[in-house]
């Protein structure tokens, strides 16, 4: 950033899409220049979009001054998709990418996956416009109710910052202060707001050198060594130690530290298939990934442990109530987190309050790395292995179960490396077990339809070019609310699997009106109505196929599904994207 004139030869895409033609600006010559250069500076890969007039000026500087590179663009058929695209490619990467939505409209459609990212916790730069500010150069109509006094209110108890520039020199400081800031745990999204007379205005004169690297310096919080010295003492203390794996990066080094504690301590260890693979799910001292309903497994885990060791826990509160009901554990409990750093009162995710004995602010990856170093005397106790479940295909002239839809593609999918993006709400670990912190990436965050296809090709941006296959698993409901992100796959050549686990309801929402009914004495079997998705019967295949990828389906049978996938497989390997429509039975593990 200290050049604001460079070689058009550097700016150029290589990557052979969506060339722009002509000269590129050598210069910044305009506010949204210098916005966009920042972004280039910021080592934002990609921003994902729906158009807008509001942000015309940058759209404009990404691609006639950076020539559409660093961060290229990707055209999303919603803002809900731009949002999910940059939350499915942080769960992969642990780093933000850009996201742009227009003015206030886009935003609106924007907000729900910006709440979904908040709750997982992914890193995003959102780039959001509005204007003119100043009311006396606004176009009749159209810039009056694209403008909004405070846009960013409508997502303030949401995002980590928000800000809206004044000059083009405040929007570079602006930039560099939101990527740190999201980057920074606990990570988020956070939203920068561009009036549109600062993108379009010129520059009167060369702005100073900013080193955006000085300005945003990496943040660690790891534990003091007094509490390190006290969670050591704790730990040799124990005599029936439990570990709750919560959010953790995908490193590889902290997926190895969290087993070598486990071993060492020789504790049993929950998971949570909402935060991704954290820990092997086969492994001897793996007990349960607990729902939210009650598990026995669980509970006498629970009861008898006399330490309990919570790193980064999305609801502990939560797994302690559902467990022991008003009960507290008997154990010791030690809880890491950051996360109350950003609990705000608006949103109830922070959940129930849970009782600690010890807290430790720091992050979680580190404080467990720094645990391993100070019992480096300790020798993990010999473990017996751990029986493999036993879990059947059933007869190839059944019905699906979501059960039978996953052994049937873990088989298909052989020894390949997969991270599975997005699952379905009836989804269990014993199904597919996790060996590798890449191996699954948790849930949509915040519990909103229409992120699993979105999160998937968010997945297969950041995988495009390894050896490891994306894949998500979405229900029919999820699908038809976001199927269109499918194209932006497609048309950046995003190699991706997507099955559609369809069971033509909006079965959980069957469930409840059953036990409204239950509890009403009325009669259960209308729970259906206003929930099935029948009569006309949507053909994913056919909307996945109308938008270039290959769709599959509908299978009806178990027999089919080995073929389906085979097929399936083949196109992704070959750089496409597959839908395969599964019809289910309804139902969950």
């Amino acid at each position: 950033m200290t050049d604001t004139t460079r070689p058009a030869s550097a700016l150029r895409n290589d990557l052979g899409r969506e060339q722009p033609q002509g000269p590129l600006a050598q210069k910044a010559g305009f506010g949204s220049d210098v916005v966009a250069e920042t972004l280039h500076a910021l080592d934002l890969p990609y921003i994902a979009l729906n158009p807008g007039a509001s942000y015309r000026g940058l759209h404009d500087s990404i691609v006639n001054y950076l020539g559409n590179s660093q961060p290229e663009m990707l055209l999303c058929l919603h803002e809900e998709h731009a949002i999910h695209i940059a939350q499915g490619y942080a769960k992969v990467t642990d780093k933000p990418m850009a996201a742009a939505v227009h003015s206030n409209v886009g935003l609106m459609h924007a907000s729900m996956a910006i709440f979904n990212a908040w709750c997982d916790r992914m890193p995003m730069v959102i780039m959001g416009a509005t204007g003119p500010v100043d009311a006396a150069v606004r176009r009749p109509w159209i810039d009056w109710i694209h403008t909004s006094r405070d846009q960013a209110s409508m997502i303030r108890q949401y995002v980590k910052f928000d800000d809206l520039p004044g000059s083009p020199a405040a929007a570079r400081e602006a930039l560099v202060r939101a990527k740190w800031i999201s980057e920074t745990n606990p990570k988020g999204p956070v939203y920068i707001n561009l009036d549109v007379t600062l993108q379009e205005a010129p520059l009167t004169k060369d702005l100073p050198p900013f080193d955006v690297n000085r300005f945003a310096p990496p943040v660690q919080v790891g534990p003091s060594a007094q509490q390190v010295e006290t969670l050591a003492a704790l730990t040799r203390k124990a005599k029936r130690p439990l570990i709750v794996y919560g959010r953790f990066s995908r490193s590889e080094k902290g997926w190895a530290d969290r087993v070598a504690l486990a071993e060492k301590l020789g504790a049993g260890v929950f998971t949570d298939l909402k935060v991704g693979a954290t820990f092997p799910t086969d492994h001897p001292l793996h007990i349960c990934a607990p729902g939210m309903g009650k598990n026995e497994a669980a509970a006498a885990a629970l009861k008898a442990a006399d330490l309990i060791l919570a790193f980064d826990v999305v609801d502990l509160g939560g797994l302690f109530r559902s467990n022991l009901g008003d009960a507290a554990p008997s154990g010791k409990i030690v809880h890491v987190s950051m996360d109350h750093r950003v609990h705000n009162g608006w949103s109830m995710d922070h959940q129930i309050l849970p009782p600690v004995d010890h807290f430790i602010s720091a992050d979680a990856d580190l404080t467990v790395a720094t645990l391993v170093a100070a019992l480096a005397d300790v020798k993990a106790p010999a473990l017996k292995a751990r029986e493999p479940v036993k879990l059947e295909i059933r007869a190839d002239n059944e019905r699906p179960l979501v059960r039978d839809l996953a052994l049937t593609l873990k088989k298909a999918l052989g020894s390949r490396k997969t991270c599975v993006m997005s699952t379905s709400i009836a989804w269990h670990e014993d199904w597919w077990p996790m060996h590798h912190p890449l191996d699954y990436t948790g849930g949509a965050g915040g519990g909103g339809l229409a992120a699993g296809p979105g999160i998937s090709v968010g997945g297969a941006l950041a995988l495009k070019g390894t050896d490891r296959m994306a894949v998500g698993v979405c229900g029919d409901g999820d699908f038809l609310m976001g199927c269109t992100s499918v194209w932006t796959a497609v048309r950046y050549k995003l190699p991706l699997l997507l099955v559609i686990s369809n069971n033509s309801s909006f079965y959980n929402d069957e469930l409840h009106q059953e036990r409204v009914a239950i509890a009403r004495n009325r009669p259960v079997e209308n729970k259906w109505i206003g929930q099935k998705m029948i009569e006309p019967d949507a053909n994913l295949a056919l909307i996945a196929q109308g938008q270039g990828a290959v769709g599959i389906g509908p299978i009806h049978t178990i027999g089919e599904l080995p073929a389906a996938y085979a097929k399936a497989i083949a196109v992704v390997e070959a750089g496409g994207v597959a839908v395969v429509d599964v019809r289910v039975v309804p139902g969950y593990a």
